[in-house]
């Protein structure tokens, strides 16, 4: 394969200047772009999230995600342990178009297979759903509100 190597790198934060990085693209993205409130972007099941983090070469925050497993995720999961929940994507507008997102889900499901789970469900903005479709997700029950934006659940098994 020829080109030119990918301009950020994807892994899982480590540490507070990380985790901070990865909040502050969520607050660029969700609150800032898409208007959803402050108090309901964070919540209690960060603290035991798996946060992965794509950083440009210059150290630039490019995009966010987490990865909810174990009991604390039950309750998004459906009451599967085997099960994690990918949430919270984001890529910030400099950095759509590049492959961000889609190495972030990637660097999610890795971390997800690390920990011995079987598949990966999150709640797609519908206007993304195609981009989760091309990644091997595939939709499930009825369209529902989140923040006031219409959602699909998906999932996708992971190769183990």
């Amino acid at each position: 394969m020829t080109g030119t190597p990918p301009s950020y790198t994807t892994r899982t934060a480590a540490g507070e200047q990380d985790r901070a990085a990865c909040f502050q693209v969520r607050k660029d993205v969700f609150v800032g772009e898409q208007n959803v409130p402050e108090e309901i972007e964070y919540d209690a099941y960060d603290a035991d999230a798996v946060h992965v983090i794509a950083v440009a070469v210059d150290g630039t925050a490019l995009g966010t995600g987490r990865l909810l497993h174990g009991p604390g995720a039950l309750a998004k999961t459906g009451g599967d342990l085997t099960v994690g929940s990918l949430g919270r994507l984001a890529v910030t507008r400099q950095a759509r178009g590049l492959g961000v997102g889609a190495a972030l889900v990637r660097a999610i499901e890795d971390a997800g297979r690390d920990l011995g789970l079987a598949a990966v469900d999150l709640h797609a903005q519908t206007h993304a759903l195609g981009f989760y479709e091309r990644l091997g997700y595939v939709a499930y029950g009825p369209e529902f509100p989140d923040a006031g934006i219409p959602h699909r659940a998906m999932r996708r098994a992971l190769d183990v």
